[in-house]
């Protein structure tokens, strides 16, 4: 999403309801863990790291992308919400190497539908993750069919821009679906990792770094 009219859709979206459960779920399955040096793979605007940013007080948290126009509307929300001094932001396209590793809590949402080999995202999160680091990852889930995707487009971008709701249908098509996810941690040698659905168009991934 390198397009400025497309990452301006997606930065004004509201996301709202999908990113506070993304948090939500997070401190449900890791509510005794107290993240400190956070990666989020896939930032975006940052959504989804201010909301983190807030719930967790004291995590110093790197937000990467490799979408420049992306990271302009990143810059801009975190400036904004006045956290400069804990959230940092690197334009970077997975599998480049990262800085500031290892981390003790990794997070990631809707990225590994975008990657044209899922693979990239499991050996960056093996790569960058310290021994028992949080591992959080929420993505879309492929509908059974096309006719599902459209309805899903319809529910739940009704009123949104007709790019965003262009490239919705477009990642739920090209999303995977829980025993693909699967198949993909048993090759990465993470298949201790959790793979479950949720709701009517995610699912999410958790499990602690061995």
């Amino acid at each position: 999403m390198d397009d400025a009219e497309q990452a301006k859709a997606y930065a004004l979206a509201d996301f709202a309801e999908p990113h506070d459960r993304f948090v939500a779920q997070f401190r449900e399955h890791f509510s005794n863990h107290d993240p400190r040096q956070v990666l989020d793979l896939g930032c975006g605007p940052a959504d989804v790291i201010l909301r983190f940013a807030r719930v967790y007080g004291q995590s110093n948290i790197l937000g990467i992308d490799g979408a420049r126009a992306m990271l302009r509307h990143a810059h801009a929300a975190v400036a904004g919400a006045g956290l400069d001094a804990r959230v940092s932001l690197l334009e970077a396209r997975l599998p480049q190497r990262l800085p500031g590793n290892p981390y003790d809590t990794i997070i990631s949402n809707s990225l590994l539908h975008h990657l044209a080999d899922p693979a990239v995202l499991w050996q960056t999160v093996a790569e960058n993750a310290d021994r028992n680091a949080a591992v959080f990852v929420m993505d879309l889930r492929r509908p059974a069919t096309p006719r599902k995707a459209r309805h899903l487009v319809e529910t739940y971008s009704a009123g949104e821009h007709a790019l965003l709701k262009r490239d919705f249908l477009d990642s739920l098509c090209a999303a995977y679906r829980p025993e693909e996810v699967s198949c993909q941690l048993r090759n990465a040698s993470l298949e201790h990792f959790t793979v479950a659905a949720v709701g009517d168009r995610h699912l999410v991934v958790w499990g602690v770094q061995r």
